[in-house]
């Protein structure tokens, strides 16, 4: 039997250790997946950890945006089959596979170049949502191709379903990205309810609890719309998009639980409860 998508086994091996050893939570949902597929979406993880690596590590812009350049001359070969690593290789292999769009890997790159540039803080609207489709949308539009999915109404998942679990993350991760200088709740938001942009400040702001509240409203409804968009998919490809929904729609509700007073606890899913969301919705 031939190894997934034709490759060496050293390079799946290789791409496989750099997701599980990052230990993301959506390493359940891509085990899920038949090989071809699971191998596509290892190694779309590992770009995305890479490029966001560049973003996040101590440096100029300059340097940051040169190594952010060199994956993007390295996204322009994957069509020709050009690469020069496990995880280039993996990724030339599953774009011919799976017609993966040059333009969404470039749209991930420029969303880590968003945040390379300058601390993003209270960003407006327009720029939040720009920011999401770049950093998980387009990760979406490429993974549900990966999954088995081209449809117009897969992509409508992608851009509902990415904007669900970005903010999600931005609400979870409100002490740890404060701590780096950074804010993503909108300027609008937090202006109505006098809350300073200062992310320090704005940690301890008594309006920013309704602030919180209205992203995980807005989280809500995107969840909302990414299950509707998903009953006109293939069933069967969005059993991982159903399963990563399902954990972070969870973990957004022990967030609310836990509520906006001190953003400094962290959150997370036991280990039963992503056991019980896997069979639940990744068999069968």
């Amino acid at each position: 039997m031939s190894a997934p998508l034709g490759l060496d086994a050293a390079d799946l091996a290789a791409v496989e250790a750099l997701v599980r050893g990052a230990g993301t939570s959506f390493y359940h949902g891509m085990r899920i997946l038949p090989p071809d597929r699971r191998a596509a979406m290892y190694g779309l993880y590992a770009f995305c950890r890479a490029v966001d690596d560049i973003a996040d590590e101590p440096g100029s812009f300059a340097e940051k945006h040169a190594a952010l350049d060199g994956w993007r001359a390295r996204v322009a070969g994957l069509a020709q089959g050009e690469a020069d690593d496990p995880v280039t290789r993996v990724l030339a292999a599953a774009s011919l596979r799976f017609g993966l769009r040059r333009d969404d890997f470039l749209a991930v790159i420029d969303g880590m170049e968003m945040d390379a540039q300058a601390a993003i803080v209270a960003p407006d609207l327009a720029t939040l949502d720009l920011y999401c489709d770049r950093v998980a949308a387009a990760v979406g539009r490429l993974s549900v191709r990966a999954f088995g999915d081209a449809s117009e109404a897969a992509d409508r998942v992608a851009h509902a379903l990415g904007r669900a679990l970005q903010f999600t993350n931005i609400l979870r991760d409100l002490a740890e990205d404060t701590a780096r200088g950074r804010l993503y709740l909108p300027c609008e938001w937090l202006d109505a309810e006098g809350v300073p942009h200062d992310p320090a400040a704005a940690l301890a702001a008594p309006g920013l609890a309704p602030v919180c509240a209205r992203m995980a409203s807005l989280a809500h409804a995107y969840f909302r719309a990414g299950e509707a968009a998903m009953a006109e998919c293939d069933p069967r490809a969005m059993r991982p998009a159903r399963l990563m929904g399902a954990t972070y729609r969870a973990l957004l509700a022990r967030l609310e639980r836990r509520g906006w007073a001190h953003p400094d606890r962290p959150v997370s899913l036991p280990a039963w409860h992503k056991v019980w969301l896997v069979l639940r919705h990744g068999v069968g």
